[in-house]
């Protein structure tokens, strides 16, 4: 009835605006690490629900980056740009991508309230759904041309280049296209060669791929569509996963699984084992539960949706499965609570200093279930022998302003061909480029 509707609606304004629930007791660098603290859950009557309004930067203003480097807007004034996938040549694509339509999730009051959330944090958006092409011909960081590269997708995510095939994942399926080093556009109808988990409601609707080291095999991450299986185990069918298909057979298998929602992948480029970041529960309080990035074990179980952290019992699961309890795996690194960990990147240029080699730069988009918030930045976790070496270090912040708004968020990130770090701004709307401050341009 339009009565209950607009109550329901003023309660999420509420919600969503106002904040509720419990309040941190930790600060974020206690939940990062090999060893994070893991305090007791908080459940609330109410979620915890903090979300930044998402304005944009107000002219003349970037993100600060840390000392000894410098940022600039490589290309602005697109359309939700997400994902980066740097070419041989140097061009670099940029997926505009938001949510796809999801008509079952508005089915309950959560639903709504997660539609709003998203509105007001600037996700609900409609998809562009198209790959734009960014050319910086002369090399002083700044893209001269854009061009779309692809259009009509479905929610587009991760992209690859395998020899002549390119490789695109939307929400749905993937998708090949065939490529000519230097064009601007592929007009060519692609061909699906593998179907992914999607439906009416597809919560975590990001898919990522990444080509094996041979290029005979692709790796897709593939979130879960709940928070905790509330919504049905069988509507989590192949989720909260990682996939691995064979790009000569065109069979799939589950490589690793227990990830709630798997984003980032790269390969170290000293051990050679595959890495991703994952976005873990929430609902837990401020402090729980850490996200993390971990190498990713093949046939490993990572605990989702019964237990988090290793034996870390969820009570709010049912049934309970303390044989996969018992079998779950410790993440390697632990990235804060609810900082919202997606992009991934190992540095092997040389125009960081030496110590960046091989270390790790992460997008942090930003939390909702935290107050205060978490994430909202990009950081670097140094490595050494292929394993977290140390803190996380700042190296792009100042996307949440002093009274609470979001002027961006940083989602992907990249490396470019010079070895300068771009990272994409889905707020606003920017690709930045970060470089060593004598080096910037």
């Amino acid at each position: 009835m339009p009565w209950r509707r607009a109550g329901y609606l003023t309660v999420l304004t509420c919600l969503v605006l106002s904040g509720c629930g419990d309040q941190a007791t930790l600060p974020v660098e206690a939940g990062t690490g090999p060893n994070p603290q893991l305090p007791a859950p908080v459940e609330t009557l109410l979620p915890t629900v903090v979300v930044a309004e998402a304005t944009g930067w107000p002219d003349g203003e970037i993100p600060r980056a840390a000392e000894g480097l410098a940022v600039n807007a490589f290309a602005s004034g697109l359309d939700h740009p997400r994902m980066l996938y740097v070419l041989p040549n140097g061009d670099v694509l940029v997926a505009e991508t938001a949510a796809p339509p999801q008509p079952g999730l508005t089915d309950s009051l959560m639903g709504w309230a997660m539609k709003l959330g998203m509105w007001w944090a600037g996700a609900g958006v409609a998809s562009p759904n198209r790959i734009t092409l960014l050319r910086d011909a002369d090399g002083d960081g700044v893209a001269e041309t854009r061009t779309p590269f692809i259009t009509g997708l479905n929610s587009p995510y991760g992209m690859a280049l395998i020899g002549t095939d390119f490789y695109v994942a939307n929400t749905d399926g993937i998708v090949r296209y065939p490529y000519t080093d230097g064009i601007t556009e592929i007009t060519a109808k692609g061909e699906r060669i593998a179907a992914l988990p999607a439906g009416p409601v597809n919560i975590h609707w990001v898919k990522n791929i990444l080509p094996g080291p041979d290029g005979a095999k692709l790796y897709v991450s593939v979130g879960s569509t709940s928070n905790i299986g509330e919504r049905g185990f069988e509507s989590e069918e192949g989720r909260a996963a990682i996939h691995e298909i064979d790009l000569s057979s065109g069979s799939s298998r589950i490589f690793a699984s227990g990830l709630r929602n798997p984003v980032g992948l790269a390969f170290n480029p000293d051990s050679g084992a595959l890495w991703t970041t994952v976005n873990e529960r929430d609902e837990l309080g401020s402090d729980l539960v850490p996200d993390y990035m971990t190498s990713v074990r093949e046939n490993g179980f990572y605990g989702w949706p019964y237990s988090y952290y290793g034996d870390h019992v969820d009570t709010r699961v049912t049934p309970q499965r303390p044989d996969l309890v018992k079998a779950a795996i410790v993440p390697d690194y632990a990235l804060g609570p609810h900082t919202a960990s997606l992009g991934l990147v190992f540095y092997e240029g040389a125009l960081f200093p030496e110590r960046y080699r091989g270390g790790a730069f992460i997008g942090q988009h930003g939390s909702w279930n935290r107050n205060p918030p978490s994430g909202y930045k990009v950081v670097f976790v140094p490595f050494e022998n292929g394993m977290p070496s140390g803190q996380p270090e700042d190296i792009l912040t100042g996307f949440l302003s002093e009274d609470g708004k979001a002027l961006g968020r940083p989602v992907g990130v990249a490396e470019d061909r010079t070895g300068a770090l771009l990272v994409a701004d889905d707020v606003g709307n920017t690709v930045w480029r970060v470089a060593p401050a004598a080096q910037s341009q």
